[in-house]
């Protein structure tokens, strides 16, 4: 499995940022074992980290490593910094854009990623799964399907309410106006909002993104995820969603992790040796 860590210049947040991309090219086959295409595109998941964490969190918080190699499955995780992944002019910082288009452009004219459609799919963990769910819906003719784990859906009325002692950065006034502008009761009308945005695209009748889930038991964030998926069975729209003993923690995001791979339309285990594995 090899382990690409890329710096590269992104027009949309005027900087050189950071990439962690995970590409399953090193695999070796012995005797008459199946063997993968040559040349055959990959799959691909953008894997978004959470608030406070960055481009190689995924890395050592679960083991996606394995589970992409298992699955000849092609992960690209960016940095998002703490900006919800939403676009932000006010900061020069269009992290929507970035996700939904520059960095799917960058990564397939650099790497052996298939451009199609049903082939790319985009998932996080808390604010990364907002941003995925955000993205994924906004961009939805470049990614197929949606992996939300245990999103951070902070853009309801909550994110109007004044928190005098916040302890944390998404409390703070300050920080709610950096993520999501000025005025931040157009923000929640706007497609900044997961909610607005299925509203919008349901009256369309576009076609969705696959959507998978999942949230923990014990996580605080349990009743906006119940929210997302009541919305989106207001509208008929199909999803997968799963809860299960947990709270905002690894061992959960790790778990229902592989349950997202394993709902998602991969090839399934792919024979091979690689570093780390000896066996055929």
């Amino acid at each position: 499995m090899a382990v690409l860590h890329v710096s590269f210049m992104a027009e949309t947040l005027g900087r050189t940022v950071p990439l962690t991309v995970i590409l399953p090219t090193d695999k070796v086959y012995f005797g008459d074992v199946p063997r993968r295409e040559e040349g055959k595109p990959y799959k691909t998941l953008y894997l978004l980290h959470g608030i406070i964490g960055s481009e190689i969190d995924w890395l050592y918080g679960t083991r996606i490593q394995r589970y992409a190699e298992e699955r000849d499955l092609a992960v690209v995780m960016p940095a998002g910094e703490n900006g919800f992944y939403v676009d932000q002019p006010w900061n020069c910082a269009m992290y929507g854009e970035f996700i939904g288009r520059e960095l799917v452009e960058f990564t397939r004219k650099s790497f052996p990623l298939s451009h199609d459609r049903e082939d790319t799919y985009i998932g996080g963990l808390s604010m990364g799964g907002f941003g995925a769910m955000r993205n994924g819906l906004k961009y939805h003719e470049t990614f197929g399907a949606i992996i939300s784990l245990s999103g951070a859906y902070i853009t309801d009325e909550s994110l109007l309410e004044i928190v005098e002692q916040p302890r944390f950065p998404s409390e703070s006034e300050e920080y709610k106006h950096s993520c999501f502008g000025p005025d931040l009761k157009a923000a929640l009308k706007s497609d900044v909002n997961p909610m607005a945005l299925i509203e919008t695209l349901a009256k369309k009748g576009v076609k969705f993104p696959d959507i998978y889930m999942a949230c923990g038991e014990q996580d605080g964030l349990l009743k906006k995820n119940n929210g997302i998926a009541a919305l989106l069975s207001s509208h008929n729209i199909d999803y997968c969603y799963e809860t299960g003993p947990g709270a905002h923690e690894w061992d959960f995001w790790d778990a229902y992790l592989k349950r997202a791979l394993d709902w998602l339309p991969l090839e399934g285990k792919a024979v091979g040796v690689s570093s780390g594995n000896v066996g055929i």
